[in-house]
């Protein structure tokens, strides 16, 4: 397959173009700073969002559109200022999306966007699968709706788009998962928060896997959960990773020094969804880390 990803340098991006190359498909990845990336076999860096580039000339024959460009939402403190950015970036890279579909002569079969299960709402007795239709009113689900709003307007310029959700993907290059663990490496590591809230993970190779198994299947499309079948609340997380590290689980960081340290941020690890991947399971998808032990084994103890 010919496949276009933007924002395919970043964190899962890297992840699923590896995923893609090891599968022989050929990738084109849509990026502001083509010349800042060294070409590889398989692999074209295409400019876009600039004024007087057309990349739909080079995209022409397309198999798959996947988009997961968007501002980082780990990069500073959510001001306001910051917010905005967060939520237009994504606005942004969906239209320009949608409007190089439009100019496609031959319209991809699949378009997959990238999206985060902060839209279900926060709870610590509910579990959510694709089936539920309520969005949450935070700051994250909102932005959210708005991201998968904008992205469903691709649906007219192809013949299915997948809404993937994605979890807290767990991998050692970027993501949460380094900062969580570098108190217990310390030996300071200990609950965040109450420790109920949940933890809905997937790890990297499984993600990347997923979105494969997304292309290849046409009988899935609208939104799908990218989560691990086994979420955990925070504090089992961290007693695990604890235990994966061989490192002391004893030191609460409480609500309110979060809070205090990273402001409205905080809520990405105050609190959570309990989110089951009820289209991936029902379509036979098997995940190589079902479990966090065997996940936290992978990425940590070497």
């Amino acid at each position: 397959m010919k496949i276009a990803i933007a924002g395919g340098s970043g964190f899962i991006g890297r992840a699923i173009t590896e995923e893609l190359r090891a599968q022989e498909h050929d990738i084109c990845i849509l990026t502001r700073n083509p010349d800042k990336h060294k070409q590889a076999q398989g692999i074209r860096y295409i400019r876009w969002l600039q004024e007087d580039v057309h990349p739909e000339k080079e995209l022409e024959g397309i198999d798959a559109f996947i988009n997961l460009a968007g501002e980082s939402l780990n990069s500073g403190r959510w001001t306001q200022k910051r917010k905005r950015e967060i939520v237009e970036s994504r606005i942004e890279t969906a239209a320009e999306m949608t409007k190089i579909l439009s100019l496609l002569k031959k319209k991809p079969e699949c378009v997959i966007n990238a999206s985060a299960i902060g839209y279900y709402p926060v709870s610590e007795s509910s579990t959510y699968t694709e089936k539920e239709t309520k969005s949450g009113d935070g700051f994250l689900a909102r932005t959210v709706v708005l991201w998968e709003k904008e992205a469903k307007k691709a649906k007219a310029y192809c013949g299915r788009i997948v809404i993937a959700r994605f979890g807290v993907i767990l991998g050692m290059d970027a993501g949460a998962l380094p900062s969580i663990i570098m108190p217990y490496k310390v030996f300071a590591g200990g609950t965040l928060g109450s420790g109920r809230q949940w933890l809905s993970w997937i790890h990297i190779h499984d993600a990347a896997r997923a979105i494969q198994f997304c292309l290849q299947n046409e009988n899935i499309s609208g939104p799908i959960n990218l989560t691990a079948p086994a979420p955990v609340r925070m504090k089992e997380f961290g007693q695990t990773a604890a235990e994966v590290l061989h490192r002391p689980h004893w030191l609460p960081v409480p609500s309110i020094a979060l809070k205090t340290v990273m402001g409205e941020m905080s809520s990405m690890v105050l609190e959570g969804q309990c989110v089951m991947p009820d289209v991936l399971l029902s379509h036979s998808f098997t995940f190589d880390y079902p479990l966090l032990k065997g996940a936290l084994e992978q990425l940590l103890d070497k």
